[in-house]
């Protein structure tokens, strides 16, 4: 319901202010709301060719496309004028997202596609460790854990294995299988759901403990500080850890308060301790490291861990595989058949996540988030908050909503204050410790068709609050 009402006034909102936009004079056209494409230069009037300056009229008649550019290399500066059956069209400045009709189009092929394809590939392999019965291994060692945080899950239920693998990609890093081990937890714990439109205790923990993102390896984040030429690409990872870990431990409090869970479990801080123990322990390894041999160890680990992941499973299935024979099937049809599921549950997303994503986009092109960005950041300004800080709030801001867009203010803030600036590493920081909230709650629950998410949204939105209070210290702090 939250997320209804949630999605309702954004949509809303959102059309108010470009139909205001329009008839107060803001904007010449608002064609690119519908029809735009992300990075276009957007049109700001049109007049006869006289009436231009006439600088630009000898210029676009000069000119053999009949198009005359001011300010070419100035970020977001550009004026374009283009003549064309005795009018000027003007353009200047960039479309910030997809038109809604782009992006209805986009979300299908660019996203739900590509989605589907890895849903369908580690569903596949899920399946092996269900029949094979590995899941039903990892799910005994992990249950006395598990059932501290997860009280109201059985004893060796198979959605431990499916948490637990989906936890293990996001702390390497992993986002494409992430996600399908995330869904495939999901759909386990609906099982258990005696309410199947109302999210459970359990759901609702794993979507928080989900959403702060705990990485150790942010392979993507590197990659992109070393595109934009970082003295040292990986010298936020450290802030990127402790920034998701401690949004990984509020989370478990804030939820855990709220369903009672007993924090004195012994197992419990056991556990707790050696998860801070491996990472400290890791965070030692690296930093002994040199430059290439942080960037020889970043690029390599996460990947190795996935193939020794996929051929493990291939392996032990080969060992067990009478028990594909009790099935009366073989390793490869077990295989088809979850990939197959994998490809159904792509298709029950797709409208919750075309929805969602058309809903931001309208929000963007709007200038509804640029303004409200604009404003909060004009009041932390005033509040004594340090301009460095104050200037990547757009990428915190936008984090929930946008992983690509939040991306683009990231990259663009490397490009405009430095990759080893505190804006720019403080920008990564924000996007590599939170989750793309709305996203990721219209693609879990959408696949388990969940209508009620009682205080899952608030909950995820709030630890996205903490990780950016975290992050802002942290970076302070280290840079």
């Amino acid at each position: 319901m939250v997320l209804s009402r949630f999605w309702l006034v954004i949509f809303i909102s959102s059309i108010f202010f470009i139909v205001f936009g329009l008839f107060s004079s803001q904007y010449y056209s608002i064609d690119y709301v519908l029809n735009g494409k992300q990075g276009e230069p957007l049109l700001i009037g049109e007049k006869y060719l006289k009436e231009v300056p006439k600088f630009v009229q000898d210029s676009v008649q000069k000119a053999e496309d009949k198009t005359f550019v001011i300010n070419k290399n100035e970020k977001d500066a550009d004026t374009t004028y283009i003549y064309n059956n005795q009018t000027v069209k003007i353009y200047s400045g960039k479309q910030k997202a997809d038109g809604l009709l782009p992006m209805t189009k986009s979300s299908l092929f660019d996203l739900i596609l590509p989605l589907i394809a890895y849903l369908s590939f580690f569903c596949g392999i899920m399946e092996l460790l269900i029949i094979s019965g590995a899941s039903e291994r990892l799910a005994k060692k992990l249950s006395p854990l598990f059932a501290k945080v997860f009280p109201s899950i059985p004893k060796n239920h198979e959605s431990i294995s499916y948490m637990t693998l989906n936890f293990s990609a996001n702390f390497l890093g992993l986002d494409s299988a992430a996600t399908p081990f995330g869904l495939k937890a999901m759909q386990s714990l609906q099982e258990l759901n005696p309410d199947k439109d109302r999210a459970s205790d359990a759901q609702i923990m794993f979507m928080c403990l989900h959403a702060a993102g705990l990485t150790l390896i942010p392979t993507s984040i590197i990659g992109y500080r070393a595109a934009e030429h970082a003295a040292n690409p990986a010298d936020v990872m450290l802030p990127c850890i402790i920034t998701s870990f401690v949004g990984t431990i509020a989370a478990f409090i804030l939820v855990g308060i709220k369903q009672k869970v007993n924090f004195k479990s012994a197992s419990l801080l056991a556990a707790l301790m050696g998860v801070i123990g491996a990472i400290v322990g890791l965070l030692f390894y690296v930093n002994s490291l040199d430059l290439i041999g942080k960037n020889y160890f970043t690029s390599n680990l996460s990947g190795l861990l996935l193939i020794l992941i996929i051929g493990g499973t291939l392996i032990f299935s080969f060992v067990q595989e009478k028990k594909f024979v009790d099935q009366k099937t073989t390793i490869f049809d077990t295989f088809v058949s979850g990939a197959n599921n994998g490809l159904k549950t792509g298709v029950t997303i797709f409208p919750y996540v075309m929805g969602m994503l058309v809903a931001i986009s309208l929000f963007r092109n709007s200038g509804l988030f640029e303004n409200i960005a604009n404003g909060i950041s004009f009041l932390f300004a005033h509040l004594g908050v340090a301009k460095e800080i104050t200037d990547s709030l757009p990428v915190a801001m936008l984090r929930p909503f946008s992983s690509g867009g939040s991306r683009g203010f990231m990259i663009d803030a490397m490009k405009q204050f430095g990759p080893d600036s505190l804006t720019g590493r403080l920008s990564c920081i924000f996007q590599c410790s939170a989750e793309t909230t709305f996203y990721v709650i219209a693609v879990y629950f959408g696949s388990i068709n969940v209508k009620n998410t009682r205080y899952t949204l608030g909950m995820m939105l709030l630890v996205d609050l903490i990780c950016v209070i975290t992050a802002i210290f942290v970076a302070s702090w280290f840079f």
